[in-house]
Formats: C-alpha cells, sequence, structure tokens
C-alpha cells in the first residue's frame, strides 16, 4: 500500500544497544516529517520499551530485543518484543513507581513515560515466553492544528 512503510532490526539485549534502537526509530520516523519534540517524545518511549526488555525480560542476558516500526499514513507504530520471562501482572507493572527490582532502584517509571509521550501503549505479555510493547503516535498534530489557527 502507498500509504505505508515499515522497517525490523533485532539485536543484541546489551544496554548499550539502547541508543542505537532510539536512533534506528528517529531515523525511520523522520520520513513524517516529525518536529524535534515529536522525535524525543518516541526516543523515549522506545528506550524505555528497550530498557524493560533488557533488565526486567533478559535480566542482563544476552538475547535478542526485535523493533518493528509501520507508517501508515500519519501514525508511527512501534512494537518492541523480546521473549523473555515475560510479566505475570501487566496492570501492576504499569502501576506508576512499581518496580519488580527495587535493589536496582529502578523509578517503576518506564511503563508511566511510554504512556505520557505516546498516544497508546499496548502491552502483551506471557510469563517465560515473552513480552510484546505496541505503542503508537500521530505526527504532526500540533502542526496541523497551529497552522489552521494561523490561517
Amino acid at each position: 500500500m502507498k500509504d505505508t512503510n515499515e522497517m525490523e532490526i533485532i539485536f543484541d539485549s546489551r544496554s548499550e544497544n539502547e541508543g542505537f534502537a532510539r536512533v534506528a526509530v528517529a531515523a525511520f520516523m523522520t520520513q513524517l516529517n516529525p518536529t524535534v519534540e515529536e522525535v524525543a517524545d518516541v526516543k523515549t518511549a522506545v528506550s524505555e520499551a528497550v530498557t524493560n526488555a533488557i533488565i526486567h525480560g533478559y535480566e542482563n542476558k544476552i538475547h535478542k530485543v526485535s523493533i518493528r516500526c509501520r507508517i501508515r499514513k500519519k501514525e508511527l507504530i512501534v512494537e518492541v518484543t523480546d521473549r523473555g520471562k515475560g510479566i505475570e501482572n501487566i496492570e501492576q507493572a504499569m502501576t506508576p513507581l512499581y518496580t519488580s527490582k527495587p535493589e536496582l532502584e529502578r523509578s517503576g517509571m518506564g511503563f508511566a513515560f511510554m504512556e505520557a509521550f505516546m498516544d497508546t501503549v499496548k502491552v502483551e505479555s506471557e510469563p517465560e515466553k515473552g513480552t510484546k510493547v505496541t505503542m503508537k503516535k500521530t505526527i504532526g498534530k500540533g502542526r496541523e492544528i497551529w497552522t489552521t489557527q494561523s490561517l
């Protein structure tokens, strides 16, 4: 379809690859002509999702993390997937300030940040099978309102 485009990357669950993931998604979304703020929002959300996969999904063991991005018209869809330990209670895990790793001084704000910076966040997980976080953001919403009002 002409209005869609997609990419997928798979990388090792090393903390140093979190920056790579952020930049790769940011580079992919440039075709939507995002604002600096929109890029920063998406990069922050991707960073949180990838960090969760590394620290919580794989518990710092080296396995694979997958990011799949799709663009449909002006909507960016980002899926971050791991095949790690999974989440037993998704609702509890998404509660702000909840962390399953307090000994690592984790803030428990990863999902809250994802929800704050993206339009929607959906988490699918099964214990011992992994987790998929799907995040969506419409790019250009603020500009459309501004340009309409400025006419």
